[in-house]
C-alpha cells in the first residue's frame, strides 16, 4: 500500500515505537501508585518522555501534560483560558477540535482571515479582530486540510502586543515544524503524538505556558488527602492512569525526531507536494497550493471526492476525502458542499510514491 494519509495518522509505526511499548508492558507497572520497581520503572519512562518533549518543544518538562489526543488537549485549554460568552478569534481554517468546544461553551466566535496561503491577509484581519477586543484566540498552525502555514509567530506577536492570551494547534506541525512555546509565549499548545511525532494513537501532548484548571477530576498519585485536584503541574492536568505503553512510545518517537534534520525532512516532502501539486495541474484538476504549505494537499475536479477515493483505494493507494473535520477550512474555501481529496505525506513516503498517485489519478474514469 502506498499510504498518503499522514495527516490522519502516521502509518506504520517505526520498530522502534512498536518495540518501546511492548517493552512497557512488561516491564512497567502504573507510575506514582507504588514505590516497588514496576511502578518505579513506569515512572522513569513518564518523565523520559516530558524530558524529550520538553528538549524539543522548549518547554519545562513540569508542563508537559500528557492527553489522549490532541482534541483532549485543546478542550483542556478552552476550558481553562475562556467562559461562556466570552469573544474569542479564531483563523478561517479550523478543526472541529477547536470549533466544536467554543460552540459548546456558547462563545462569541470571530473568524479572522479566510484566504488561502495569504499570510498578510490573515494578520491584517486578525489585527482587525484583536483591535475590536476579544478574551482570547485560538489558531491552528497549518491547516489539516490545506496544509496553509498561518503566520503563527506573527499572530503570537500580535496577541502579546493586544494582551491576549492565545492557544495554538499544533495537530499538523508538531514534530514536521519548529514549534517553541518559549518563543510563542503561548498560553498552550496542543498537539496529537500520533501524527508527526511518530508515536501512536491515544497520546497526545498539552505544553503549558500558564496554569491549568483541571478538566478531569481523579486519582494523580498525589495529594491523596484532599478531596481537590493538585493546583499544580502536571498534576493538575493528569488525573487517573496514564497510558504509560503509549507515553512509552511516544517517547520513542520524540526521540526518533531528535536524532533526525527535521528541516531537511521538511524540505524533503515540501519538494514531493510541489511535485505532486504540479502533476494535478498538469491534469487539469483544481489544485490548493501555495509557497506557506506544509506536506498536506487537497484536490478537486469533476469527480465525487468519496468516489476517487475509494478508486485509489482499490489501487493500493490509501487518502482521505470529504471535510476532514474542518467544515470552517472548506467554507473559506469554497469546497464545503464538495468536500476536497487530500494526500498528507510523511517520512516514508518517496518521488514514486507520488509518480504512482499521479498515474492512478490519470486514469480515474
Amino acid at each position: 500500500m502506498i499510504y498518503l494519509d499522514n495527516g490522519a495518522t502516521s502509518f506504520p509505526k517505526l520498530p522502534q515505537v512498536q518495540d518501546a511499548m511492548e517493552w512497557a508492558m512488561t516491564h512497567c507497572a502504573n507510575p506514582g501508585r507504588g514505590g516497588h520497581p514496576a511502578s518505579m520503572e513506569a515512572a522513569k519512562v513518564v518523565y523520559r518522555c516530558r524530558e524529550r518533549a520538553g528538549k524539543l518543544f522548549d518547554c519545562p518538562p513540569d508542563r508537559v501534560v500528557f492527553t489522549e489526543n490532541c482534541t483532549q488537549g485543546l478542550n483542556m485549554a478552552i476550558h481553562s483560558l475562556f467562559d461562556p460568552s466570552d469573544t474569542v478569534i479564531v483563523s478561517g481554517f479550523e478543526h472541529n477540535a477547536v470549533m466544536r468546544p467554543l460552540t459548546a461553551l456558547h462563545a462569541q466566535i470571530r473568524v479572522a482571515g479566510e484566504r488561502l496561503f495569504d499570510p498578510e491577509d490573515t494578520l491584517r484581519a486578525f489585527e482587525k479582530g484583536l483591535k475590536k477586543g476579544a478574551k482570547g484566540a485560538v489558531f491552528t498552525h497549518c491547516s489539516n486540510v490545506f496544509g496553509y502555514i498561518l503566520p503563527v509567530k506573527e499572530m503570537a506577536q500580535l496577541c502579546h502586543q493586544y494582551g491576549v492570551p492565545f492557544i495554538v494547534d499544533a495537530a499538523q506541525s508538531a514534530g514536521i515544524l519548529p514549534v517553541s512555546l518559549k518563543e510563542l509565549g503561548a498560553a498552550f499548545i496542543a498537539m496529537p503524538g500520533h501524527k508527526g511525532l511518530q508515536g501512536p494513537m491515544g497520546t497526545g501532548l498539552l505544553l503549558c505556558g500558564q496554569d491549568l484548571k483541571p478538566l478531569l477530576h481523579g486519582g494523580t498519585g498525589s495529594q491523596s488527602e484532599s478531596m481537590e485536584m493538585p493546583d499544580y503541574l502536571p498534576d493538575s492536568g493528569e488525573a487517573g492512569t496514564l497510558n504509560v505503553p503509549g507515553i512509552a512510545g511516544l517517547s520513542a518517537g520524540i526521540c526518533w525526531i531528535l536524532q533526525h534534520n527535521m528541516e531537511e525532512s521538511f524540505r524533503r516532502e515540501k519538494k514531493l507536494i510541489k511535485l505532486c501539486a504540479e502533476g494535478l495541474k498538469d491534469q487539469g484538476y483544481r489544485v490548493f497550493s501555495g509557497p506557506e504549505q506544509g506536506p498536506v494537499l487537497s484536490f478537486v475536479g469533476d469527480f465525487d471526492c468519496e468516489e476517487m477515493a475509494q478508486s485509489l483505494s482499490k489501487h493500493g493507494i490509501a487518502v482521505r476525502a470529504g471535510l476532514h473535520c474542518a467544515p470552517l477550512a472548506h467554507q473559506s474555501a469554497g469546497t464545503l458542499k464538495t468536500g476536497t481529496v487530500r494526500i498528507s505525506l510523511g517520512p516514508n513516503n518517496t518521488a514514486h510514491d507520488i509518480h504512482r498517485f499521479l498515474q492512478t489519478v490519470r486514469s480515474h474514469p
